[in-house]
């Protein structure tokens, strides 16, 4: 029972590494990267999408990988991926160079999410399955938390140049956690048959429920980037946040994601998880109108609140599939939601660095981002009342 915690506690890590780090970091350090190398919000934009394309063209890879290889296979190689992107990164001198390693940290990203929460469900007894899931997401959120105030710390100390900097301190870590998953993290699973087809659709359409469960994931994918990548911006550029304040708002941000995912998860034990993906779908746009006053205690409350969806929701979508599927078509079908999720996210952070450059200011930005969780609330009412 110890030795399952610690693999969970270093999954979740791993987690931290893959996204985090290799994902989510670049929102926060996003005004430092973009005043230091002299870009436009949209060049910024087209950066974040070479992360989060690769992070699309990694789920295809999955897909196929854990139809022929085990999850555990495919998670160390996320990790090594991850790491070799967040060192590259701490070397970018141009965009061009930041969006190759940004691209090799979301193929990276990809291979370690997908097989996480399954590795770590398997990890723990069946009544500790949901919490294992849940705690993939209070993962990302410690590293949310800890960047945010690595971050903030170094650009008040060392200026804009700050963001390389950091990008090194999180490879570190990230070479850290890795070298303790591959000595001490075991996955007991049979050999993959395939059979999950092409993409994994195959696989995900043996899923119950499987139609509202990816528009849902899709949703998500193009709602969330479009704060989580312009959230300091929009603080700093348009309610006139210094920086330090700005930071500060991610930070809670970051806690608040320790704790949603295990929130989300009991709300699902408890509701159901129609009914706890509804309610979170439904707060994304509340909390979105607050941050878009920009008054300074509401938005830092508000922040709590995007931070707990931020893990709550893929926490309860990445349940569904692990409760829904059998090991064996885990995988791929978690790879294909994954891959309409990943579409989503692709596009979204350049249309949100155009809309920003056209418009002004985030504001647009913000009000498409609260406009798709409506939506999602309206997809997530067609699961099965049933569905737990």
């Amino acid at each position: 029972m110890l030795y399952g915690w610690l693999a969970v506690l270093l999954i979740a890590l791993g987690a931290a590494v893959a996204q985090s780090f290799g994902r989510f970091s670049y929102g926060l350090l996003l005004p430092a990267v973009r005043d230091d190398l002299g870009i436009s919000n949209t060049i910024a934009g087209l950066v974040s999408a070479s992360n989060v394309g690769a992070y699309l063209l990694g789920t295809m890879f999955v897909a196929w990988a854990t139809s022929r290889y085990r999850l555990l296979g495919v998670l160390r190689l996320g990790l090594v991926l991850s790491t070799s992107g967040l060192l590259l990164a701490s070397f970018a001198d141009s965009p061009h160079w930041l969006a190759m390693a940004l691209f090799v940290a979301g193929f990276g990203g990809a291979c370690v999410w997908i097989p996480a929460p399954m590795i770590a469900a398997d990890a723990l007894p069946p009544k500790h399955r949901g919490l294992a899931v849940g705690l993939m997401g209070s993962g990302i959120g410690i590293g949310v938390a800890f960047v945010s105030v690595l971050g903030g710390s170094l650009r008040a100390s060392q200026g804009d140049q700050a963001w390389t900097s950091v990008y090194l301190v999180m490879a570190v870590a990230g070479l850290i956690v890795l070298l303790g998953v591959l000595a001490l993290v075991r996955h007991q699973q049979a050999s993959p048959a395939g059979g999950g087809g092409f993409g994994g659709f195959s696989a995900l359409k043996r899923m119950q429920s499987w139609l509202p469960l990816l528009f849902a994931y899709t949703c998500f994918g193009f709602m969330y980037l479009l704060v989580m990548g312009f959230l300091t911006t929009r603080l700093e550029d348009d309610s006139y946040w210094t920086s330090v304040d700005a930071a500060f708002a991610f930070t809670l941000m970051g806690f608040a994601m320790i704790f949603g995912g295990p929130l989300f998860v009991a709300m699902a034990n408890r509701l159901g998880a129609r009914w706890a993906l509804s309610i979170a779908f439904g707060l994304w746009p509340i909390f979105i109108a607050i941050v878009l006053s920009g008054v300074y205690v509401p938005t830092l409350l508000a922040s709590v609140g995007l931070g707990l969806l931020f893990s709550g929701l893929p926490s309860l979508i990445t349940l569904y599939v692990v409760e829904n599927t059998l090991v064996q078509d885990y995988g791929p079908s978690f790879a294909a939601a994954t891959l309409a999720f990943g579409l989503a996210q692709t596009i979204s952070p350049p249309i949100g660095g155009l809309l920003a450059d056209f418009t002004g200011s985030f504001l647009v930005v913000f009000v498409l981002s609260g406009l798709v969780g409506f939506i999602g609330l309206l997809t997530s009412l067609q699961l099965p009342k049933q569905s737990n």
